[in-house]
């Protein structure tokens, strides 16, 4: 249905784009906010579905519950494959949209550095499925280590290696510790896990520099 109010269509249900659609509520525009998901993931928390402190529906909260209520606000699932900037348009898998304004807030991607040649061999942490990927194949090597007879095949199944020393990297390191020593000799009681190795990887001379050089500027 026309109305007298601009449209804006704003892609990208993460932080930015919910916070900004929550701003824009009774004011006269008509708001879209599109997203390849359904659902809200609260991603500082995501390295806690990966090592299985929480399940993933906790930190993954439908986008259309959050706006019940907002009469100017539309949520839809859509993935967006054409910004037709001439024309004022949006093409996605669901159809073609007009725009007066719009607001891209998709968010970063991971920087996999000198492992692009070899990105698909590692496991990124930037999704609920990234992490429920990580959970499941460190349980399923574990499964395989409990019954390899080879010494060295066990230690590789068991040692896990996480590359960056940012807040995701160190917040992984911490809880796979703490899993080492509370949660997989319970579950694994004929593994000797004081031979698992958690190794973190960092090229700056410290861990959290990006924290750190933000607090001290």
């Amino acid at each position: 249905m026309k109305t007298a109010h601009k449209k804006v269509i704003i892609v990208g249900a993460g932080f930015g784009g919910i916070e900004l659609a929550k701003k824009l509520k009774h004011l006269p525009f008509d708001v879209w906010l599109l997203d390849k998901h359904n659902y809200h993931c609260f991603q500082p928390l995501l390295y806690q579905v990966a090592t299985g402190g929480l399940e993933a529906s906790s930190i993954a909260y439908p986008v259309r519950r959050i706006f019940r209520g907002y009469r100017n606000i539309e949520c839809h699932m859509a993935e967006v494959q054409r910004i037709n900037t001439d024309r004022r348009t949006l093409s996605t898998d669901i159809g073609e949209f007009e725009y007066d304004y719009l607001v891209i807030a998709t968010g970063s991607t991971n920087n996999f550095f000198n492992f692009e040649p070899i990105k698909q061999q590692l496991f990124p942490l930037k999704s609920v499925v990234n992490a429920l990927d990580i959970r499941s194949f460190i349980m399923q090597n574990l499964e395989l280590a409990a019954i390899t007879q080879d010494a060295s095949k066990r230690a590789a199944l068991m040692n896990i290696a996480i590359i960056g020393g940012g807040p995701a990297g160190v917040e992984v390191a911490g809880a796979l510790a703490e899993m080492k020593r509370y949660v997989f000799p319970k579950d694994f009681p004929n593994l000797d896990f004081s031979q698992m190795n958690i190794v973190l990887f960092e090229a700056a001379p410290r861990l959290l520099s990006a924290i750190r050089n933000t607090l001290l500027q």
